[in-house]
């Protein structure tokens, strides 16, 4: 199957394992920002094959991770509502928030339907005049233009009875706001492709520049995920600090311009809360004022409500960098994948999953030995 068996070859990965090998000299810590890219690493035991010097740091790429509790508690508060159908993507339905989750409120009677795209549920407000239907608009800048679409599409066909919760986060600022942590251990970064497949490298220059650290732009297949290991190696022993676009077959410079055109029509930028992080200025978008009417926070007058995140879990250093999972105390014991205390343990780009679903004999052995 095109760009996925060639991607796989085991011969040209053990190849660009020696290159990194014969290239390292020193210890390096590089962050892959995507929870995908996490995931493939730990499936495939990329980390593993790796030179010991080279440690592989789990960022805060999981777009279901770092949505904040009370973005879950304002979903829950909205969906309970007997005149609301609510919408989302399936991974979001066992995402804890304070005191329940979506699939509990889907039990107790609640209207909870799963979509696969939301123009789906712009549909089911069409065919419903009689109902509030709301969308669940999580992500990073790779699902907003979908979003963004689906607002710009209710407005232009008169949709009133949709609307959009929106915690969509940007990339860039959470890069800055990682380097300018005092605990940041992080050399180098592999940057998402699919992100910057929309919207493009331009922002990231200015970060190398800023932060003294290469960046390099990275698929999601084992290859790829060499490849790029391989490039970020050869800046960081060389000693530079440049943006390289290791993902050529998606992404252009200026990524997808009419996708960002629409986003640029539909969202404006705005503060943005991230779970287990904090907020980080200027992070994410909100719908522009000649949108707001589609915002689900101010239609359900739920923009007010805030709640504290469960102690007991340390998904935000996870998310961070600061720890990897298996650290955690609750790791496998009061959080697993059937009771979840963090959204790390819930999405399928979380890396406590990960850890979990790859490594759970390990990890167990070492906790008994």
């Amino acid at each position: 199957m095109k760009y996925l068996d060639e991607f796989s070859n085991p011969d040209l990965a053990r190849k660009l394992l020696d290159q990194i090998r014969d290239t390292t000299t020193r210890r390096w810590a590089i962050m892959e920002v995507c929870g995908g890219q996490t995931h493939s690493i730990i499936r495939h035991g990329i980390d593993q094959l790796l030179p010991d010097s080279i440690e592989m740091i789990h960022g805060p790429g999981c777009p279901v991770c770092v949505t904040p509790l009370e973005i879950i508690d304002k979903a829950l508060e909205i969906a309970a509502r007997p005149d609301v159908t609510f919408c989302s993507f399936g991974d979001m339905l066992r995402v804890p928030g304070s005191e329940s989750d979506l699939f509990r409120i889907k039990s107790q009677g609640g209207d909870i339907r799963v979509v696969y795209s939301p123009l789906d549920a712009l549909r089911i407000a069409r065919d419903n005049p009689d109902r509030q239907v709301v969308f669940f608009g999580i992500g990073f800048e790779t699902t907003a233009p979908a979003n963004a679409m689906t607002v710009y599409q209710a407005k232009r066909l008169g949709i009133h009875n949709f609307s959009l919760l929106v915690s969509h986060v940007l990339v860039p600022p959470a890069i800055a706001a990682i380097m300018e942590s005092p605990t940041c251990r992080v050399q180098a970064f592999l940057a998402a492709g699919h992100v910057c497949s929309v919207m493009g490298t331009e922002e990231y220059p200015s970060l190398c520049d800023k932060y003294q650290v290469p960046i390099v732009v990275t698929g999601f297949e084992p290859l790829d995920i060499l490849e790029g290991i391989r490039r970020t190696v050869a800046q960081l022993e060389n000693g530079e600090h440049h943006l390289d676009n290791a993902y050529q077959r998606a992404v252009r410079p200026e990524g997808n311009l009419p996708a960002k055109q629409m986003l640029d029509d539909v969202f404006e930028i705005t503060d943005r809360g991230w779970r287990g992080i904090g907020t980080i200025p200027d992070s994410g978008w909100q719908l522009a004022p000649k949108y707001r009417e589609f915002d689900a926070e101010h239609r359900f007058h739920v923009h007010d409500l805030h709640t504290d995140e469960f102690s007991i879990c340390r998904s935000g250093e996870v998310l961070q960098g600061l720890i990897k999972p298996h650290e955690c105390s609750a790791f496998g014991k009061q959080c697993t994948p059937r009771t979840p205390l963090g959204a790390t343990m819930v999405s399928s780009e979380g890396a406590c999953a990960a850890y979990y679903l790859y490594r759970r004999l390990e990890i167990q052995e070492a906790t008994h030995a």
